[in-house]
């Protein structure tokens, strides 16, 4: 848990904030002291946490990352003196949505919208950046050996719309300062759409050290759901001793998400905070060399 008792280092160009400094609390989403002790340090909470496959050896699934620790997050909010909070959610979170993913989503959202706080929630599509894990993992599927070709789930043709890592902090921060944001939901995405093809190849062309020769490749979806669940138990284990072969592991929500599209309109988030977004095709290579 990471606290910012007062907002003048991040927002120094607001002069209404009074300068303070940063606090730091460390603790887990299951520890509600650490919870507590946070919110009563605070002017506002952030509720970034959330992952993107089960790991159960770990303890961390979807439910209890996505639901129970928003519930533990909103409970520890609620019984502080702050209002203030800012919930990242996903685009195709929805109640009736296939995929375990986006019905825990849709469960927190929930809990955050009956518990009269100020709140904010914001729904991006995937979101890129230097220190991701799906960039990570785009580039070892462009410039690592392994695998020989470049893995989508389907035909490739869903759509999303990849959206910069710093235009959604910029929307997170802007939200803390715009009370006319308060009880909105926000989608966010890029400026540009692609199917899983077009980003691939993007991506192809852009990373520094690409291997050419690497084509991509389409598993049926049912293949990929049965490779999933016959590679899942082996891949848990090895990512116990060595946790780089985290990268690689998918499972039957992430290939069911693949099918759909996620993009959406931007122009509501745009005049909400003020930004344009960047192209993905005009940040990536500006940081590919960063890339682990």
């Amino acid at each position: 848990v990471c606290l910012v008792r007062s907002r003048a280092k991040l927002f120094a160009q607001h002069p209404d904030v009074s300068e303070d400094r940063l606090v730091a609390v460390v603790g887990s989403m299951g520890d509600a002291r650490a919870l507590r002790e946070a919110a009563d340090m605070s002017q506002a909470a952030i509720h970034l946490v959330g992952i993107i496959i089960n790991r159960r050896l770990r303890g961390q699934t979807y439910d209890r990352i996505h639901r129970r620790g928003t519930v533990a997050v909103v409970d520890a909010v609620r019984s502080s003196k702050i209002k203030r909070y800012v919930h990242m959610s996903a685009l195709g979170t929805r109640a009736d949505a296939v995929a375990e993913y986006h019905r825990t989503k849709w469960a927190a959202e929930q809990y955050v919208r009956t518990s009269e706080l100020d709140w904010t929630i914001f729904r991006p599509s995937i979101i890129h950046g230097p220190d991701g894990e799906f960039m990570q993992l785009m580039k070892q599927f462009a410039c690592g050996i392994l695998p020989p070709v470049i893995p989508y789930f389907g035909d490739g043709s869903a759509r999303i719309q990849p959206v910069y890592v710093k235009d959604v902090a910029h929307c997170f921060v802007e939200a803390l300062l715009r009370p006319n944001t308060i009880g909105q939901t926000y989608a966010l995405g890029g400026p540009r759409e692609y199917t899983w093809k077009q980003l691939y190849n993007a991506c192809r062309a852009l990373i520094p050290g690409a291997r050419s020769w690497k084509r991509l490749l389409g598993l049926p979806v049912p293949a990929a759901k049965a490779l999933a669940a016959v590679l899942g138990p082996p891949m848990a284990l090895v990512e116990t001793v060595m946790p780089s072969a985290g990268l690689f592991r998918f499972n039957a929500d992430q290939v069911t998400m693949s099918q759909e599209d996620a993009v959406c309109d931007l122009e509501p988030a745009a005049e909400a905070f003020g930004i344009t977004m960047k192209s993905f095709e005009d940040e990536l290579p500006a940081y590919a060399d960063r890339i682990p």
